[in-house]
């Protein structure tokens, strides 16, 4: 799985909590392009149209707070195309494998805003697409790299019937 975009990196990305993400008041809704349109709200209610086909890179601790798996659906609905972070909550780093989101764990220092890169998962690799400098990523486990491409473990679980160990 190859993810291209260009990114958009948080100043101050640490400690991004699923309240920042989506408030909880929206999180009643079953309509997911209404969720999404809520996306950092109560941060800079501008982010909506600057992450959309983004990457977003972040710090430390990327969705910490609560444990709804409405903040990585909203990030996906607002077309987030992968969460970059040095590290993730451990529960949204599941319910976002889960529902399809890619979210990678590098060290993020070397990236900023608006850079145009490449991720080869299968590969472990991060590139930059201006220069032929890259980042060597954790190996994801390829029981995650399959359901990402199948677009969430719902789907992956319809197409493949059960898990494979």
């Amino acid at each position: 799985m190859i993810i291209k975009g260009k990114t958009y990196k948080f100043v101050n990305g640490n400690d991004i909590n699923t309240d920042l993400i989506i408030a909880g008041k929206y999180t009643k809704t079953l309509d997911m392009n209404e969720l999404a349109s809520h996306v950092f709200e109560d941060l800079d209610s501008s982010l909506l149209e600057v992450i959309k086909s983004k990457i977003i890179i972040a710090g430390e601790n990327f969705g910490c707070g609560s444990s709804r798996e409405q903040a990585p659906l909203a990030l996906s609905y607002a077309g987030v195309k992968a969460v970059v972070a040095k590290s993730f909550a451990r529960i949204f780093y599941r319910n976002a494998i889960n529902i399809g989101l890619p979210v990678i764990i590098a060290n993020t220092n070397l990236l900023n805003n608006d850079q145009e890169i490449n991720i080869d998962l299968v590969q472990g690799i991060l590139s930059f697409k201006e220069t032929n400098d890259f980042i060597i990523l954790n190996n994801m486990p390829t029981i995650m790299i399959d359901i990402l491409n199948k677009g969430g473990l719902v789907k992956y679980l319809k197409d493949e019937g059960q898990f494979r160990i």
